[in-house]
């Protein structure tokens, strides 16, 4: 079955530095409805504006992707670790017994503009690490990109969980792309920008689909889409 969740249909914060979209249940919006698809807990979309940003505080067992559409967003642990990722840059930060962090705009003058996604582990109280590598346009264009994955394969980012993240660039006249899911698996889609067919079924930015029954997934009729697609365990 294929459900629609549209973007005007997500929860809303507005705190001036901060706007964000939230799909699932997250703070102070709540949904029994919308509490997650399998694993996949988070998927906020958030605007920060230049010079601010979430101040140091702490997760545990989650698997935490960032994945940034434009502008810089700068990262900061309890580990050491210190970055900036832009458009490109694949974030993973498995938070396990306990991590601290910190994400701020990196720039003073311009806004940034980034998907914070949260996938539940399969294993609890791991120690924590952290992992970034850049997917450049070309590797996802007209093809779905592995980004993320239980076994680090086709060099993306390792979670844990038996979950495969896929980054895809498509443009008006692309060819259609086909995932066909293996038996009982879950799949979702996300559209962080631009627009494009699901099944069929037309989605804008901040859309999203569910595919519960195991059918394959057909993504056609893009225009300049950038979208995510999640491959899930029930």
């Amino acid at each position: 079955m294929l459900t629609i969740r549209r973007s005007e249909e997500r929860g809303v914060a507005e705190h001036g530095w901060l706007s964000s979209r939230h799909t699932f249940s997250f703070a102070d919006y709540h949904d029994p409805r919308h509490m997650g698809v399998g694993p996949l807990r988070v998927i906020n979309e958030d605007r920060v504006q230049p010079g601010k940003g979430f101040g140091a505080h702490g997760h545990r067992d989650m698997e935490i992707i960032s994945y940034v559409l434009d502008g810089e967003l700068a990262h900061q642990d309890s580990m050491g670790t210190g970055s900036v990722i832009r458009h490109g840059d694949v974030q993973r930060m498995s938070a396990g017994s306990g991590v601290r962090h910190s994400e701020f705009n990196h720039s003073e003058t311009d806004p940034v503009h980034f998907l914070q996604i949260w996938i539940m582990p399969d294993v609890a109280g791991v120690q924590p690490s952290y992992e970034q590598k850049y997917f450049d346009s070309e590797s996802k264009r007209g093809r779905l990109r592995l980004i993320a994955s239980a076994d680090g394969r086709d060099g993306s980012v390792r979670i844990h969980q038996d979950a495969s993240v896929y980054a895809s660039l498509l443009e008006q006249g692309d060819r259609p792309l086909v995932h066909e899911p293996a038996p009982g698996r879950l799949v979702y889609v996300h559209v962080a920008r631009g627009g494009l067919s699901v099944n069929g079924v037309k989605l804008s930015a901040g859309d999203a689909a569910t595919i519960d029954d195991g059918s394959q997934v057909v993504l056609s009729d893009a225009e300049r889409a950038e979208v995510l697609l999640f491959d899930l365990p029930v």
